[in-house]
Order: structure tokens, then C-alpha cells, then sequence
């Protein structure tokens, strides 16, 4: 008798030592959530921010199938749908209201686990974070001055290929370089003065700086063109010094559109001269306009035989 009570309490010791080792490896790190998103998001006009977890079962008694990723932003529960970046990657997109400059969210995962033929859910969690969306910020102007046409860029972050650059209100023509560059070319504006540049976007205005146009003369050579249809001229632009970083566009216009077929006029970077064909399309005549330089615009007579 001494003997079986003595067995049945080691086959009970045994049962339990068994049952805690299985809650052990149930609890214990069972399910292991990565949080991908960066801590600071830069604004966007869609005011859409992706949200992405690296979620890995670490349980032995995991159930394949039964990972139910979500995430909680502002005290609604979402889905997660799995990301084409990679195996275990989870994201969501979500909408965040104007005027808001964070966000708070935590991720939540339910599964199930299976020891003995038995199954029971779990859930895993992680604590709440906090993102910080940064908006646009205009540091400054490469340059504060320079001549019409001349390509001036502005450094910052939170750019987009939304953002336009206005001279006094009026866009200019615009290159989207990086988020944390912009350039614009210097419109054919009265040189001699000073102008206000902003860049402006969906989300507003914020003020650059204030920027001098100085004047630029530029020579014309030949002073008029005189051309056969399907003819070419090649009609040459002189600035007195080289171009800037960037280049120098020459704004130049016609009221006889069908009568000449031309590309854009660049003064290439360290250059003070360009050289481009003219074409002669339909019979007529008219003019060029280079705009910008000097007192009023540059007129270049056109005929077209």
C-alpha cells in the first residue's frame, strides 16, 4: 500500500511539473510583434500614413492559420493585411484628420494554441506608441539674388511633388528635387526689385524669404530670322556672364506659334551662350518675345516664306 501511494503521488508531481512547462511555453514569448513605423512621419496631402509590424509565432503549440493581426489607433480595433515587402510583415493604412501632429496606436494579435488535442485562443500586444507627424520646414534659399531665369533652390524637409514655389503670390515654375529640396526658376518679373517667395501646397502656405532680381542683358544674334518653310536658323542668346548652378532659362513667347517650331532656351551652367535652331513651320510672320531682360521684352522678328 505504502508503495502505491507513493507512485500516485509522483505520477501527480509529474502532471503538474508537465502542465506548468506547457503554460510556460504558452506564455512565454509566444508571439513576438516588431513595430516598423518610424517614430516621426512627414506630412502628406492625402493625409494617409502606413502603419506596418513584423508579427512571428514563437509558440510550439501555435495553430498555422489562426494569426489574426490588428492594429488600435483613437480606440478602433483595424485589420491588418499582410505587406508584399516581406514574410511576417503586417501593415495598415489609416487616414489621420487635418490638424492632428501625432498619433497614438498599439498593435493586438490573436491566435490559438494547441497542447493535448486542446485548443484555446491567446492574444499578444504590444504598449501604446506615440508618432509624430513633422511638417513641412522651409530652412532656406540657396541664394537671395540673381537674374531672371536663374534656377535658385530651397532647402528643408517634408517636401512633396505637391509643392509649388510663388514669386509674390504668382507660381514659377517648380522642380521637385528630394524632400529636403526644392528649385525654382525666376520668372520674367521687373529686375531691380525685391519679391517675396513662398511654397505653397495643399496644406497651406509657409513663407522662404524675400528674393532680388537683379537685370541681365542679353544679346541676340541675328536680330531677326527670315525663313523658308521647313528651313532652320540656329539663332544664338549672350548673357555678359556665365550661367549659375542650374542654368539660365530664357523666357521666351511668340504670337505666331504655328510658324516656328523651337525648343527651350537653357543657358547650360558655366556657359554664357546658347545656340538653338529655329525651324519654319507655317508661312507667316510674327515675333519672338524674350521676356525678362532689360526695360520690356526683347522682340526678334519672324518670316516665314
Amino acid at each position: 500500500m505504502q508503495k502505491n501511494r507513493i507512485s500516485h503521488a509522483r505520477r501527480i508531481w509529474q502532471w503538474i511539473a508537465a502542465s506548468a512547462a506547457l503554460m510556460l511555453l504558452a506564455g512565454c514569448e509566444s508571439m513576438v510583434i516588431t513595430d516598423l513605423t518610424p517614430s516621426t512621419m512627414p506630412e502628406n496631402p492625402s493625409q494617409i500614413y502606413t502603419f506596418s509590424a513584423r508579427i512571428t509565432p514563437k509558440s510550439r503549440g501555435y495553430v498555422e492559420g489562426s494569426l489574426r493581426p490588428q492594429i488600435v489607433i483613437d480606440g478602433r480595433i483595424f485589420t491588418m493585411e499582410s505587406s508584399p515587402v516581406g514574410e511576417d510583415i503586417y501593415e495598415f493604412d489609416y487616414q489621420i484628420p487635418s490638424g492632428r501632429s501625432q498619433v497614438s496606436y498599439y498593435y493586438l494579435s490573436t491566435f490559438d494554441v494547441s497542447f493535448g488535442g486542446e485548443t484555446t485562443p491567446q492574444e499578444a500586444y504590444t504598449g501604446v506608441t506615440t508618432v509624430q507627424l513633422k511638417g513641412r520646414l522651409v530652412l532656406s534659399m540657396v541664394a537671395n539674388r540673381g537674374p531672371v531665369g536663374a534656377r535658385i533652390g530651397i532647402v528643408g524637409q517634408g517636401f512633396t511633388a505637391q509643392d509649388l514655389v510663388t514669386v509674390n503670390g504668382q507660381p514659377a515654375r517648380t522642380v521637385f528635387d528630394s524632400t529636403n529640396s526644392l528649385s525654382f526658376f525666376v520668372p520674367p518679373v521687373a529686375p531691380g526689385r525685391n519679391y517675396q517667395i513662398a511654397v505653397t501646397s495643399p496644406n497651406g502656405t509657409q513663407p522662404v524669404g524675400t528674393f532680388r532680381v537683379d537685370g541681365l542683358n542679353v544679346e541676340v544674334f541675328p536680330a531677326a530670322l527670315n525663313l523658308a518653310q521647313g528651313e532652320s536658323q540656329t539663332i544664338t542668346f549672350t548673357i555678359p556672364q556665365t550661367a549659375p548652378a542650374g542654368g539660365l532659362l530664357l523666357d521666351i513667347t511668340t504670337d505666331v506659334p504655328d510658324c516656328i517650331i523651337m525648343p527651350e532656351v537653357v543657358v547650360p551652367p558655366g556657359s554664357n551662350s546658347v545656340s538653338i535652331p529655329v525651324r519654319g513651320g507655317l508661312p507667316g510672320s510674327g515675333h519672338l518675345y524674350l521676356s525678362g531682360f532689360g526695360a520690356s521684352e526683347i522682340p526678334i522678328p519672324v518670316t516665314v516664306r
